[in-house]
């Protein structure tokens, strides 16, 4: 089986040769890197592209710009990670023997942040345990699912934020998540940008405005503030 990884980006130029170097023994063993580019003017796209197989270029916005990707991808199960992420060792055997074993048909990894604080511990606790409970995976979990689930369903909401709520909903029809223990590291730096506290908070009120049915483009203007997102 082969595995078509997703990443989109923008002006991710100071970590993207370093994260795209890490995923280079995947595209040894077959598999692809396709990278999204959303109009980065630092020069990711350009440092980018010899190492990957697909570097497409779309108007910003993730859910944009991963569905754009996605129509080049020719493997049978779609991975769509950021580009601040680190994959677990052996992850696309992990993917296709647990969706094999289990007859599921889309799932996720545990996550971990980067940070050493306590408290970055207690936030993973809780956003797996959160994603295990309700079936819904974040983008930063690095979302999988078989190609021919992925365009039944039309891909990714046409939205400019939530739309890893949006398209997990959709996925719920199809089957329960794989939920893998192993863990994507992930960078912590909105975190300690911003303030832990003041992430969760955000985080919790945007979700919570969601669900109560608030237009998401108000949304990704409080996520993104200043932002050419959405």
């Amino acid at each position: 089986m082969k595995l078509s990884i997703v990443i989109p980006v923008l002006n991710e130029a100071d970590g993207i040769e370093s994260f795209l170097t890490s995923l280079q023994p995947l595209r040894r063993q077959g598999h692809e890197l396709i990278v999204a580019d959303g109009g980065s003017v630092d020069g990711t796209a350009q440092r980018a592209a010899p190492l990957v197989d697909h570097l497409v270029r779309s108007l910003p916005g993730r859910a944009r710009q991963m569905n754009t990707a996605a129509t080049r991808a020719t493997g049978d199960i779609i991975l769509f990670l950021h580009a601040d992420s680190q994959l677990p060792e052996h992850c696309a055997e992990r993917i296709f023997s647990g969706l094999k074993n289990t007859a599921k048909r889309w799932g996720r990894f545990d996550i971990k942040l980067s940070g050493d604080r306590f408290m970055f511990r207690v936030v993973e606790w809780l956003m797996n345990a959160r994603s295990r409970w309700s079936g819904v995976s974040t983008g930063d979990q690095g979302l999988f699912l078989e190609r021919s689930l992925f365009d039944s369903i039309g891909g990714f909401p046409a939205i400019p934020l939530m739309e890893d709520i949006a398209i997990c909903n959709r996925l719920k029809q199809a089957s329960a998540p794989l939920c893998l223990a192993a863990s994507i590291v992930t960078s912590s730096r909105r975190w300690e940008k911003h303030g832990i506290w003041r992430t969760i908070w955000l985080m919790w009120r945007l979700r919570f405005a969601y669900w109560r049915g608030a237009d998401p483009a108000d949304l990704a203007r409080i996520y993104y503030p200043n932002s050419a997102h959405g």
